[in-house]
């Protein structure tokens, strides 16, 4: 539904980079591999997207990195919105609906570093965690959000690349 509102694919890649999680940064070049775009469609929309101050940039050495701009008003709108483009919000309610005494779930992989690969991976610590559930729920929340799901259950969360979608 996202894709229907914002047309560029771009600037949608770049939104859900910087958006789906705010510890992710990223310089022209690099933004420009990891999408497989060209550097002028990366620079354009960059460029928009900073401009309206969603985006900062910090000069490191010879590059430009971008992150966003949690300082924004609109921030937590923007993330909110990409959460739901992604599905995190359904899959955050399924998993807290029946799983047991959940402590923390967390999303690490390709959708921590802000890449819609179409894959989520997620880390569930917490105690008495009903794991019979856990195999019957990735393949409700595949159907529910369109994506594969692969569940994880942890003693705690050690990755320091994970996005904390909820903590107890």
């Amino acid at each position: 539904m996202l894709d229907y509102l914002i047309t560029s694919k771009t600037r949608l890649k770049l939104l859900i980079k910087f958006f789906s999680n705010p510890k992710n940064q990223g310089h022209l070049r690099g933004l420009a591999e990891e999408f497989g775009e060209s550097t002028n469609a990366i620079r354009k929309e960059l460029n928009n997207l900073s401009e309206a101050g969603l985006l900062l940039k910090e000069a490191d050495s010879n590059k430009i990195e971008y992150k966003a701009n949690i300082d924004h008003p609109l921030f937590h709108n923007l993330q909110e919105l990409i959460n739901k483009y992604l599905g995190l919000d359904k899959l955050l309610s399924t998993v807290l609906e029946r799983m047991g005494d959940v402590n923390e779930v967390a999303l690490v992989g390709d959708y921590a570093k802000g890449l819609n690969t179409g894959k989520l991976q997620v880390l569930i610590t917490g105690d008495d965690l009903n794991e019979d559930y856990l195999d019957r729920l990735s393949e409700r929340i595949e159907d529910l959000i369109q994506k594969e799901v692969e569940f994880q259950i942890q003693n705690s969360i050690t990755d320091p690349k994970a996005f904390l979608l909820y903590k107890k």
